[in-house]
């Protein structure tokens, strides 16, 4: 999502966000924080990522310099490992479904729990209760929408698994990329290249093949309870993903990691157990208890925490897109541990499915920045409104400053 000209401009909704974002976790003093942005130390600052910028943009590439990069290997690393947290999530959720232990909104709950006894403590100590409470009163609002997003976006997904077929549901998620795109194009001004259209097309095309072996082999599913009602319920639940996945590599480019994972967790708690209090409650006196399915409930959010906690460095590193196109790939680990854990067998069609999405991904960075999708073009000239934050471009921009000596301090960054 490289774009070709850098711009200031931003959706009306998202412009409204707090100054200068990337003074956001440097100090607990709120009116340090107040000044920062006229000190000397800010401008010292900007003009190190200017030069850093100016000396990462100037090298001489070739079309395959980003996938010699540390950075592209980590994206493709990071989405495996949020592509195997996907798969055991639905692994863990399968086996409680097995027991009749059907507590979509319930089981999810401890996940945000748990991202708030982590990410909340980390942010009271690096902004101050004063300074966290402002920030609550500013752009809770913002927050809580990103949460409301996520939370609806889980929950309607699973209805619809309960009422289509596997297959249909798959397809739908497709839209959830389309959604990315969409959306990342209009309100983010950002401008995709025909070989990363390209790349996006491919990944398709490798996820289609999976569902073909999906089909041919008779795992879709059988036959729907109520197909459009199911349908219906994925494509709001896809749409829902990606509108969330953007407004969240929007926050992240310009906020902490830890200030809007406390957020995201503060409120998916309130809207999720109000959920789980109105829809859940007949599901959990019917369900099966015992300390099988806590520990399954356990292993659900450890590893939807993680989830949770790596998603932000790869919309830092990558984008949006390329972290649904990751995502992708979670069928075909699904069906490798479905082959140790429930008898599956593998179809001659995976293998070839994976190298596809894999080749899509390597396309989509074809004869792009050497910094990929980490300078964001919301984040204005010289990245001046993003966080200098692990993964950011702004970061790196200051570390290489660092190392030619154009800039004082030592490497490294906020989360």
């Amino acid at each position: 999502m490289t774009p070709e000209t850098p711009t200031e401009a931003i959706a009306p909704v998202l412009s409204k966000a707090a100054p200068d974002a990337a003074d956001y976790g440097a100090a607990a003093d709120p009116v340090k924080d107040v000044r920062e942005s006229s000190t000397p130390s800010s401008e010292a600052e900007a003009e190190a990522v200017a030069a850093g910028l100016s000396q990462l943009e100037a090298r001489d590439v070739h079309w395959y310099s980003y996938l010699l990069t540390v950075d592209f290997w980590a994206v493709i690393a990071v989405g495996q490992i949020l592509s195997l947290c996907i798969t055991a999530t639905n692994t863990f959720t399968s086996f409680l479904s097995s027991v009749h232990t059907i507590i979509p909104a319930f089981q999810t709950l401890f996940n945000y729990a748990l991202l708030v006894l982590i990410w909340l403590p980390v942010t009271w100590h690096q902004h101050g209760f004063r300074r966290w409470g402002e920030i609550v009163l500013r752009d809770g609002w913002k927050y809580f929408i990103l949460s409301f997003l996520d939370v609806e976006g889980n929950y309607f997904t699973v209805l619809g698994y309960d009422y289509t077929t596997i297959l249909s549901a798959q397809l739908i998620n497709f839209w959830s990329i389309v959604c990315v795109v969409t959306v990342s194009f209009l309100l983010l001004r950002v401008r995709y290249r025909l070989l990363q259209l390209a790349g996006i097309l491919i990944c398709c095309g490798g996820m289609g093949v999976l569902l073909a072996s999906d089909h041919i082999t008779g795992a879709n599913g059988g036959d729907a309870p109520d197909a459009l009602k199911g349908d219906l319920f994925a494509l709001l639940g896809a749409t829902l993903y990606g509108l969330s996945n953007v407004f969240e590599e929007w926050f992240v480019s310009k906020r902490p990691v830890y200030e809007v994972l406390s957020f995201l967790g503060l409120f998916g708690v309130c809207i999720n157990g109000v959920q789980a209090a109105i829809f859940d409650r007949d599901s959990f006196q019917g369900a099966t208890w015992n300390g099988q399915v806590a520990g399954w409930l356990v292993g659900y959010t450890l590893c939807l925490c993680l989830f949770y906690s790596l998603a932000p460095l790869i919309l830092r590193m990558g984008s949006a897109a390329v972290f649904d196109i990751n995502l992708l790939t979670a069928n075909f680990w699904g069906v490798i541990i479905g082959t140790r854990v429930f008898g599956y067998t593998v179809h001659w069609m995976y293998p070839i499915a994976f190298v596809l999405i894999i080749c899509g991904l390597v396309i989509y960075f074809l004869a792009g920045s050497i910094l990929g999708d980490s300078k964001k073009p919301w984040l204005g000239d010289n990245q001046k409104d993003g966080v200098a934050g692990i993964g950011t471009a702004k970061l790196k921009a200051l570390n290489e400053a660092r190392r030619r000596g154009l800039a004082g301090g030592s490497a490294g960054g906020q989360v």
